[in-house]
């Protein structure tokens, strides 16, 4: 089902995944020597002031992309420090492996590492909305689908959208030819090369699409099957940091916080200091895709999404039981809230 085709495609297999989240949860994978180099020291050095974090490469990531950009942690003495993976596979297995202390990841890879006994907790929110089926001219609906092919991410948030859309339409992934990709520049290529009849991206890339293949349609932008504000990614975070030195971690918080501000007030400036260098993207796709997946730092209130997406991971196969109330520690968050009341209050999009 995930054969290779041309260059676009990798031979992914659940198993395959499965395998190498639960090695990353017991921290026994074997690294690529020059990514390795960048890990050193371990992760224990957050106990200090750097935090290592790997992240996406979606509009979710916005928030901590201008964190590192405009130095945000710094006020409160910790440096933010990314670790760049090669793959989206890599950055699950990183941050399962205790080889980087956060992530922002999206809510199904942070299952899989959970599922598989991983010391991860949800902390605070990343982004919302922003992942978007996009077909090519003469697909309207998801009926169009069946026998084409299918592009997306394996254990993705880019994955579960499109189970859940085709299952609302009475039909499952059997009816397609699923391709799983590597990156996000990839995924979007293959689609405007005219590679893959349909695919799940994220923003800016899923406007890129649009904007790059003649005719393409967008069938789905989440809200039809999951409503307005669902999540997409989250902050995740080793749990021996939240217990050895929470202050670094609500100075992280706190830097998402004041992100998500400067965002909503002046979205160009967001853009300018991250099309580029973050997102492989047109400033004209950018500007299309800006407001539909906005940072949202408190998600608290899609806790319940959340855990009830766990159903759909596991009829996928890649978690044994649905994740629970203790996959989340709201706490930081909360404090972070109490303590920069005017801060908090002056944001747009939260959860109260």
């Amino acid at each position: 089902m995930c054969d290779r085709d041309g260059t676009f495609y990798r031979n992914f297999s659940r198993r395959s995944f499965l395998k190498t989240s639960a090695a990353g949860a017991a921290a026994t994978i074997a690294l690529p020597a020059g990514l390795a180099s960048l890990l050193a020291p371990n992760a224990a050095r957050a106990a200090g002031t750097t935090i290592k974090a790997t992240h996406g490469s979606g509009f979710c990531n916005m928030g901590i992309f201008l964190a590192k950009e405009r130095e945000l942690t710094k006020a409160d003495g910790v440096d933010l420090e990314f670790v760049v993976t090669p793959s989206n596979t890599e950055i699950t297995t990183m941050f399962g492996a205790g080889l980087v202390d956060m992530s922002m990841i999206p809510y199904s890879n942070f299952m899989t590492l959970y599922d598989a006994g991983a010391p991860v907790k949800i902390v605070a929110g990343g982004g919302v909305e922003g992942c978007i089926i996009v077909a090519k001219e003469g697909i309207t609906s998801a009926a169009d689908l069946k026998g084409k092919t299918f592009g997306t991410f394996q254990a993705d948030t880019l994955e579960v959208l499109p189970y859940d859309y085709l299952k609302k339409a009475g039909l499952s992934f059997n009816d397609v030819q699923i391709k799983y990709l590597d990156t996000s520049p990839e995924l979007a290529q293959a689609f405007m090369a005219g590679a893959i009849d349909a695919i799940c991206h994220i923003e800016p890339y899923a406007s890129q699409c649009v904007l790059g293949r003649k005719g393409a349609t967008v069938l789905s932008n989440g809200t039809d099957v999951y409503g307005k504000g669902y999540s997409d990614c989250v902050l995740a975070v080793r749990t021996p940091l939240l217990e050895s030195n929470p202050a670094a971690v609500k100075a992280v918080i706190k830097a998402l916080m004041v992100a998500q501000s400067q965002a909503e007030a002046d979205k160009q400036a967001a853009l300018k200091d991250t099309v580029g260098k973050y997102y492989k993207t047109s400033m004209e796709a950018a500007e299309d895709a800006s407001t539909k997946q906005p940072i949202v730092v408190d998600q608290r209130n899609q806790t319940q999404f959340i855990i009830d997406r766990g159903q759909s991971m596991m009829e996928l196969g890649y978690v044994k039981k649905l994740p629970d109330q203790g996959a989340f520690d709201w706490s930081l968050l909360e404090a972070v809230i109490a303590a920069n009341k005017p801060l908090y209050d002056g944001l747009k999009l939260k959860s109260a």
